[in-house]
C-alpha cells in the first residue's frame, strides 16, 4: 500500500537558485559586478569615519553615490544572478543594466573627482577617494565589456519584449472581441 501513496515527483538536484552565467549576465561581468559592490562598500564605510569634513557637500555627495552604488549594484547581482530574474517580471535586462551601470559609473566618477578635490589632508579621506576611483572604473569596465559582448542596446526603436506582446496580445482581443456588424 505504500507504493500506491508515494510522491509521483521527485526533487530536481540539478535546480539551484544561483544561475551563473544567466541571460543577464556572464561569468566574467558576474565576477566584475561583485567587485564593484566590495569597493563601493568599501569606500562607503571609509567616507563614514571621515569625522571633519572642509567641504561638507563633497562627502555628503560622495557617501549618497556610494551608499547607492553598493546597494542597488548588490539588489541588480542579486536579481540577475538568481531565478527571481523570472519573478520580477523586468525582460529588457540588458537595457536596464546598462543604463544603470553607466548612471553609476559616471555619478561614482564625478562624485569622486568632486571630493578629491576638496577632501581635507586625512589618510581616510585619501583612501575613500582612492576606493572611490577604482569602483567607478570597475562600472566602466563593465560597461565596455558589455558593449564589446552585445553592443549597445537600444538600436532603432526596438521595445522590450513585454511591450512587443502585450501590444500582440491586445491585438489579439480586438480580433475576438470585434461584431460582425462593425459595431
Amino acid at each position: 500500500m505504500t507504493d500506491v501513496y508515494s510522491p509521483t515527483t521527485t526533487a530536481n538536484p540539478q535546480t539551484s537558485c544561483l544561475v551563473v552565467p544567466s541571460d543577464a549576465v556572464g561569468k566574467a561581468r558576474c565576477g566584475i559586478k561583485v567587485v564593484q559592490v566590495l569597493l563601493s562598500f568599501v569606500a562607503f564605510v571609509l567616507e563614514e569615519n571621515v569625522l571633519r569634513c572642509s567641504s561638507c557637500f563633497a562627502l555628503y555627495f560622495f557617501e549618497f553615490v556610494s551608499c547607492t552604488a553598493f546597494l542597488f549594484t548588490l539588489l541588480l547581482l542579486l536579481l540577475t544572478t538568481t531565478t527571481l530574474q523570472n519573478r520580477v517580471g523586468i525582460k529588457c535586462w540588458p537595457k536596464l543594466d546598462f543604463v544603470y551601470t553607466g548612471v553609476i559609473a559616471g555619478t561614482f566618477f564625478v562624485s569622486s573627482v568632486i571630493f578629491a578635490t576638496t577632501h581635507g589632508d586625512s589618510s581616510v579621506e585619501k583612501a575613500a577617494v582612492a576606493f572611490g576611483f577604482l569602483a567607478s572604473l570597475m562600472f566602466f569596465l563593465d560597461i565596455g565589456l558589455f558593449w564589446k559582448k552585445n553592443g549597445f542596446p537600444f538600436p532603432g526603436n526596438r521595445k522590450c519584449e513585454t511591450d512587443a506582446t502585450a501590444t500582440e496580445a491586445h491585438t489579439e482581443a480586438e480580433k475576438l472581441n470585434t461584431l460582425p456588424d462593425g459595431e
